[in-house]
């Protein structure tokens, strides 16, 4: 057991910060997204324990395994509020010391306009940019998260990004 915790400690440490903020970037509330996010890792536990027990059923991307928990629960978040998915603005920062404020301000400005027009897209643009740009994960993972062929991936990818340009102007 101590085993077994150890490496679900290494899963841990290697994916909470990369699920917190997809979680973050979906529901615009970090105590949401703290709950969620240890919601997520609290399932991944329980199911990751019993599939150890029983070698058929073992997890073979961890790191799928848990965006998926993520993106459940992030659904079932909205089904229970009933609110509007809104990315929040002001939370993610373009920080260079060399950059003057003027410099700043116009990139903060931007990043305001395109996290607005993210959270205009539909769900699964949004987690198809997400997870190809932010959180830089290949297509077969981003296919495997969505449930999609490679191929149907990349379509994916290339409308929601055209859907974001048409957002933007």
């Amino acid at each position: 057991m101590a085993d077994l915790r150890k490496e679900f400690g290494d899963i841990y440490d290697r994916y909470v910060d990369k699920i917190y903020r997809f979680v973050f970037l979906k529901v615009n509330s970090e105590e949401v997204a703290q709950d969620i996010t240890s919601e997520t890792f609290l399932k991944g536990w329980e199911r990751y324990s019993a599939d150890k027990q029983n070698s058929e059923n073992k997890i073979k991307n961890p790191r799928a395994f848990l965006y998926r928990i993520a993106k459940n629960l992030i659904v079932d978040h909205y089904r229970q509020k009933n609110r509007v998915q809104i990315v929040p603005a002001d939370d993610a920062r373009i920080v260079d010391p060399k950059v003057d404020l003027e410099g700043q301000a116009v990139r903060m400005s931007d990043l305001v306009r395109v996290k607005q027009a993210l959270s205009e897209l539909n769900d699964d643009y949004q987690n198809v940019i997400i997870w190809r740009y932010i959180e830089g994960l290949s297509v077969s993972e981003t296919a495997q998260l969505l449930g999609r062929t490679n191929e149907a991936t990349r379509v994916l990818t290339s409308r929601a990004l055209k859907a974001l340009r048409t957002k933007l102007g």
